[in-house]
């Protein structure tokens, strides 16, 4: 199961165990059941602190890592491979004893956690999504006993996830309930169980002192900001409703400079570790609804929060981003998460063997439609314009697959459902006039984003598509409020180029702030 780099790698994980533990094997015949007792008997091999007995948990294959003489375990239902080896590693270092990293507040408030919880995640091996909440929910169960979790293959347990009509991962139920689907932080469950939290956040964020730069948006705009402005010694602060935005939802990175590749959240962690390396200010799981121009004798920039916070600054730097653009037609929000998409690498595996359409002709489009194809019976690609602005390289690869048909000078005008689920899909040729329905059960829209700046209107110029005008400093047409990223008309929307474009914004940030200290000081 494990070549001889990776056993290697995880021996020398393993000599961090400090409790022993105890593999619990839930096994069936199956073929994936002989895997799962391979890897299991590999992973007892590198460890004296590790023992292997068998079980009969009602799903199979499975197993649990068992803290002996202890009420302290978590579960995987299947093989965690793929994305979610680095949650096996965790769960067995912290069921073993190993400490975790997470603040002194945070562990606390999982422990005062009063009630019994019972969760179960769906996840699929391809979904760079799920190992978040795979691992927080682990964590959880590790640090209370009144916690439990299983953490399911959803492609593996396919009956129990079309009893529970699942269509999208990663899925959380607590108690037998559903209770949330897509990525989620371990704030964010905690936010959600402990209902008192999120006034306790708002009530500390009202007593924090004016920033000299506070930057709006954890992305890779934000984090480079954050930096710059660190450096220079000011205090700094980052307000953002999710450290990372949307680049923890972005699957493989190949041409960020000097990264031959590297996976979103892998980046997300890397950059928020580079920010934390520095005196910044981090306020998670906060949504910005207003911005205040500067206004008074203090020359102060305000951004009210969604909680009821206000926090000011001498300068703002707006990174807000963008979101995937949706089709706006009847029936897409009704079905969404339901056989509507935004990810093909977290979703399609569980569409294995099913009809599904991919809206959108570009390079994210053609290329979802390349991977889909590998998995579901069939893929209808649907494109608006007479052609396709894929790249040509992966144009002739789509080309080549015979089970997808290309449909282009097409419009998606209806995502048709039974109530439940997603059951078709009608267009209309835009060349006839004439309206066709294709039967299917899933639809990944990939045609682009949308800027994340509704709550801006009236107070930032913008353009018509809705992004922050900046001159070639980043400043916007308030003083003292600089932008950055795909939120802003700076062209090209790539990583590369968003993590610049915070940079600039920074130093141009601090260069006002310069400019300003003089006359505040003639003010005064």
């Amino acid at each position: 199961m494990l070549d001889a780099n990776l056993k290697t790698q995880l021996q020398g994980y393993l000599t961090r165990i400090t409790m022993p533990i105890e593999l619990v094997a839930s096994l069936d015949a199956s073929e994936k059941g002989q895997e799962m007792l391979a890897l299991l008997e590999e992973i007892v091999s590198l460890s004296d602190k590790i023992t292997l007995a068998h079980g009969d948990d009602a799903r199979k294959p499975s197993f649990a890592i068992h803290r002996l003489n202890s009420d302290v375990a978590v579960r995987f239902a299947g093989l965690p491979m793929g994305h979610e080896f680095t949650s096996l590693v965790l769960a067995l270092l912290q069921v073993g004893g190993h400490p975790s990293k997470e603040a002194a507040e945070v562990i606390a408030q999982i422990e005062n956690l009063d009630g019994d919880f019972r969760f179960e995640t769906y996840f699929s091996l391809s979904c760079q999504n799920c190992p978040d909440v795979v691992q927080a929910l682990n964590l959880m169960s590790v640090l209370n006993p009144r916690i439990q979790h299983v953490a399911i293959d959803g492609a593996l347990f396919q009956e129990e996830v079309e009893s529970r009509k699942i269509m999208a991962v990663p899925s959380i139920y607590l108690n037998g309930e559903p209770f949330a689907q897509g990525r989620m932080s371990l704030e964010q469950i905690l936010a959600k169980l402990d209902t008192g939290a999120a006034d306790r956040a708002a009530e500390a964020l009202k007593h924090k002192s004016a920033f000299d730069v506070l930057i709006v948006g954890g992305g890779p705009a934000g984090a480079a900001a954050g930096v710059y402005a660190a450096r220079k010694g000011i205090h700094t602060g980052i307000v953002a409703d999710r450290f990372g935005g949307q680049v923890l939802d972005t699957m493989g990175i190949e041409n960020l400079i000097s990264v031959p590749h590297t996976e979103g959240p892998k980046l997300v962690a890397a950059m928020e570790q580079h920010v934390k390396e520095y005196d910044v200010d981090i306020m998670n799981l906060q949504t910005a609804v207003e911005l205040i121009p500067a206004g008074g004798a203090d020359g102060l920039v305000g951004i009210r929060l969604a909680s009821g916070a206000t926090l000011q600054s001498k300068t703002v730097i707006l990174s807000t981003g963008a979101r995937w653009r949706q089709m706006n037609v009847p029936g897409e929000e009704e079905y969404r998460n339901k056989g509507v998409a935004y990810c093909p690498h977290c979703d399609g595996p569980l569409f294995k063997g099913k009809r599904v359409a991919v809206i959108g002709g570009g390079n994210s489009g053609v290329e979802a439609a390349i991977d889909l194809a590998g998995i579901v019976a069939h893929v209808t690609l649907i494109e608006f314009d007479t052609a396709l602005r894929a790249d040509a390289v992966l144009q002739n690869k789509l080309r080549s697959l015979k089970n997808v048909t290309i449909l282009t000078h097409a419009q998606t005008t209806m995502v048709h459902g039974d109530g439940a689920k997603v059951i078709g899909l009608a267009y209309k040729d835009r060349k006839s006039g004439e309206e066709h329905r294709v039967e299917l059960e899933g639809i990944f829209v990939q045609i682009g984003l949308v800027p994340n700046t509704e709550w801006l209107k009236g107070v930032v110029a913008l353009s018509p598509r809705g992004e922050i005008e900046v001159d070639a400093r980043g400043q916007t047409s308030v003083p003292g409020v600089f932008a950055a990223g795909d939120a802003t008309t700076t062209p090209f929307k790539q990583i590369v180029i968003a993590m610049g474009e915070g940079a600039k914004a920074s130093l141009s940030a601090f260069d006002h702030l310069i400019r300003m200290a003089p006359a505040m000081e003639t003010a005064a």
